[in-house]
């Protein structure tokens, strides 16, 4: 059964990649239409991660109120809604206010899809669930990356936000019908049980911030690694697709990589393995004629853990104070998320030349080892803790 609930959740899941990635396949035509720069295309991308911010902690509470399924359907349609809303935007101020009201669904299916899961999964292969829901959100990107750029192409930059939230719609009437709890599942409580051990704020903030910054990363890649391409001569979709081919690639590269870690462990040194081949892919993307190896290697590689490193948000705290658990973990996500593309954007701006926002990526990339290692520290201990996982 919990299969089939993981395949429901993937594919509901990947209307929120597809509704992500409308805005940088749009970027350079909204640049015309609207005037704007690249720092103002970046902060129209990260205000998709802005709600997070200051609603995490309150949609962990809601956990509380209302059930899983209800706040999965809530945040499908408000990433629905938020894309009606940019798509008859008349200028960026309501693009931007479509982005938050998607952001917000995006909070919400992120925060409630991971926790399904890892209520499902519960000690029963957790890294591969995990690598399996959290490529539906590259999927959707992917799929974006290839299909928007055609369909505003043909149709204008309206179409993708049309879509996009037509797929969500329909998520969220096949996550109404079909998606039911695991039973023996505890309550969450008030008071006192929702609290956080001080090893478990410790684990938390590792974790989040560790799949703050890879995503920070990946996200930096799918926005300006076309641009890269682009400037050593290609066309906008032909880079395009170069570069979602690692997205295509890291779906089954993920899966792989959390059954290695769920039988074999080794956590950290995937960990250092994989972020080695992200920031290798980076370099090599700007090697003319290598872009399709740099994409391969990229998803093959780079972005295998993604799985991996979500799994430790499950890992780091009980069930019944999950919920509020994961307000604190997408908190700190959201922030890095929000920051990041403005910043990405503003170092093009100002350099000019778009390998300038890969190095960021790059040590985003790098940022990913201390915070796994850290993790393990705490988790395991002092003294046993590197050494077991190593």
């Amino acid at each position: 059964m919990r299969w089939r609930i993981l395949a429901l959740l993937f594919l509901a899941r990947i209307g929120m990649g597809l509704q992500f990635q409308t805005l940088a396949s749009v970027g350079d035509s909204l640049t015309v239409a609207f005037g704007l720069d690249y720092a103002s295309i970046g902060l129209l991308i990260g205000l998709f991660m802005a709600p997070g911010l200051i609603l995490a902690l309150p949609a962990g509470y809601l956990g509380q109120l209302f059930s899983d399924r209800a706040m999965a359907v809530l945040g499908l349609m408000a990433l629905a809604v938020g894309g009606l809303v940019s798509a008859l935007a008349g200028g960026s101020t309501g693009i931007g206010a479509g982005r938050v009201i998607a952001g917000i669904g995006f909070l919400v299916i992120n925060l409630y899809f991971t926790k399904m899961v890892a209520d499902w999964f519960d000690g029963h292969e957790m890294a591969t669930a995990m690598s399996i829901l959290v490529m539906s959100w590259p999927f959707g990107i992917a799929m974006g990356q290839i299909g928007h750029v055609w369909l505003a192409e043909l149709y204008g930059w309206r179409a993708p936000f049309q879509i996009a939230s037509v797929y969500c719609v329909m998520a969220a009437a096949a996550v109404f019908a079909v998606y039911r709890a695991p039973g023996g599942l505890p309550a969450p409580k008030s008071g006192g049980a929702t609290r956080l051990t001080g090893q478990e704020w410790q684990l938390v903030l590792c974790a989040a911030t560790a799949w703050g910054v890879f995503n920070a990363a990946y996200v930096t890649y799918l926005s300006f690694g076309p641009k890269v391409l682009e400037d050593l001569g290609q066309s906008a979709i032909a880079a395009a697709g170069v570069i979602s081919i690692g997205s295509w690639i890291m779906i089954a590269s993920g899966a792989v990589c959390g059954q290695i870690v769920d039988r074999f462990g080794g956590r950290s040194v995937v960990l250092m393995v994989c972020m080695g081949g992200a920031i290798a892919a980076l370099l090599l993307l700007t090697v003319p004629g290598a872009g399709l190896s740099a994409s391969v290697l990229f998803g093959l590689i780079g972005m295998a853990p993604a799985g991996v490193i979500m799994a430790m948000a499950g890992q780091a705290m009980r069930p019944q104070v999950r919920a509020f658990g994961m307000g604190i973990f997408f908190t700190v996500y959201h922030a890095i998320m929000w920051i990041t593309p403005p910043v990405a954007g503003a170092i093009l701006d100002a350099t000019g030349n778009a390998q300038g926002p890969m190095w960021l990526a790059m040590l985003l990339f790098a940022a990913v080892v201390p915070l796994g290692l850290a993790f393990n520290y705490i988790k395991r201990g002092p003294r046993v803790g590197l050494a077991k996982e190593l």
